[in-house]
């Protein structure tokens, strides 16, 4: 059995059994299997994993980069799975924000436009101080002309997070946002995730490999295989590196086993099946 979540009335997102399978039906790669969980409104959560553990398929598939091969995706009480295109887009633009490890900001655009930039797409102009509000929140109210190349790693994240804020997102996910970053500029921007759950009611979803900043959470998912394997709220770090140290020595295991494509007969038995 893997942990799993029943939907509830305050859950922001839910995940209802789903599964993402890559390849052709003679090879394919199972990336999600049958992953059922529920993110309430105004928490931080993380995710973790070893490498090729589904996590980043994972933030995709719940922020509808994505779609799943089964299964579905309710966010802010729409069903990702109805939506067209179009619509997609449109949700994405408008009820979701994202920050990445590269921070993907525009080097023609000042601070200000590059904050804006998701509400002129969806076609709206941002209300009077409202791009000044959401510097302010993230330390770079003095910058709002400034180019991104002026900036430094960690203030140009400071602007991903003011852009990813903008629209007052239903969720926002984060893939490694300070995987860039030195320490300590690391945990100042966990610290403005945080602020943005507690001072902004918003939910933030993160991808990471670090323990260290997994801990600024509530809660903790880990995957392995595509599968939710351990469930833990408020752990410490401590915690949280040990269990990663134990799904990173299974996957170690797993990877120097034997390749059954090389055993006697591996040609007769097919290509089906997980990988």
């Amino acid at each position: 059995m893997h942990p799993t979540s029943d939907p509830q009335p305050s859950d922001i997102l839910q995940l209802d059994t789903v599964s993402k399978v890559y390849g052709t039906s003679k090879r394919t790669v199972t990336a999600l299997d049958d992953v059922s969980v529920g993110l309430r409104a105004g928490t931080f959560t993380a995710v973790m994993g070893a490498s090729g553990s589904g996590k980043t398929t994972l933030l995709h598939c719940a922020a509808g980069l994505d779609r799943p091969s089964s299964g579905s995706v309710v966010l802010d009480g729409v069903d990702l799975s109805t939506l067209g295109e179009r619509r997609l887009t449109r949700l994405r633009r408008t009820r979701i924000g994202f920050v990445f490890q590269a921070y993907n900001l525009l080097p023609a655009l000042s601070v200000a436009e590059n904050v804006a930039l998701p509400l002129r797409l969806a076609g709206t102009a941002p209300r009077k101080g409202m791009v000044d509000d959401v510097l302010e929140l993230v330390g770079l109210a003095g910058r709002r002309r400034a180019r991104p190349n002026e900036l430094s790693g960690g203030q140009q994240q400071r602007v991903a997070i003011a852009r990813a804020l903008i629209t007052r997102p239903a969720v926002v996910f984060g893939d490694e946002p300070t995987g860039a970053l030195d320490t300590r500029t690391g945990e100042q921007i966990l610290a403005l995730l945080r602020d943005a759950v507690v001072s902004w009611g918003g939910t933030v979803v993160m991808v990471t490999h670090d323990p260290a900043a997994a801990a600024h959470a509530d809660r903790v998912l880990f995957l392995a295989d595509g599968r939710i394997v351990a469930d833990l709220h408020t752990p410490g770090v401590d915690v949280i590196r040990e269990r990663m140290a134990g799904l990173d020595a299974t996957s170690d295991r797993a990877d120097a086993a034997p390749d059954a494509a090389s055993a006697p007969g591996a040609a007769l038995a097919g290509f089906g099946g997980r990988r």
